[in-house]
């Protein structure tokens, strides 16, 4: 696949969805190679004040989802097809941080790993997330 579009002008132009906003996600950095991004604790609990475990995913899936957009280039999309999460520690203050690498990058399929770390840099969930590329139908 080929990049025509530099990655963070195509992240301002696509937004990063009403969800992630809704959550306080704030990307970092935005390559194909990586991509990071942070989320409050504060917001996005459990009743047990732990970050609540589809909060992990959602983060997971907003940085995996938009990686494998990236690498889709122009006239495509890349859509989730199956996603998983280990979580392994519980934050319960301030943000945590996804940092998400390529597994696998082909023409119809991608991989991705995301790990997310508190702020003490200590892995709190492991999130695996496969896309699946699709021609965009022309109007």
């Amino acid at each position: 696949m080929t990049q025509t579009t530099d990655p963070i002008d195509y992240l301002l132009a696509r937004g990063i969805g009403a969800l992630a906003d809704k959550m306080g996600i704030e990307f970092l950095e935005f390559s194909v190679e990586r991509s990071v991004a942070k989320m409050p604790v504060e917001g996005n609990t459990q009743p047990a004040m732990l970050l609540h475990g589809g909060a992990y995913v959602v983060l997971g899936e907003s940085l995996g989802s938009m990686a494998a957009n990236l690498w889709a280039g122009e006239g495509r999309l890349a859509v989730g097809i199956e996603i998983n999460a280990t979580h392994t520690r519980s934050a319960t203050s301030g943000w945590v941080t996804g940092v998400c690498t390529p597994i696998h990058l082909g023409r119809t399929l991608t991989t991705h790993e995301i790990a997310v770390t508190d702020e003490e840099g200590r892995r709190c969930s492991t999130i695996r997330i496969t896309n699946l590329i699709r021609d965009l139908q022309q109007a």
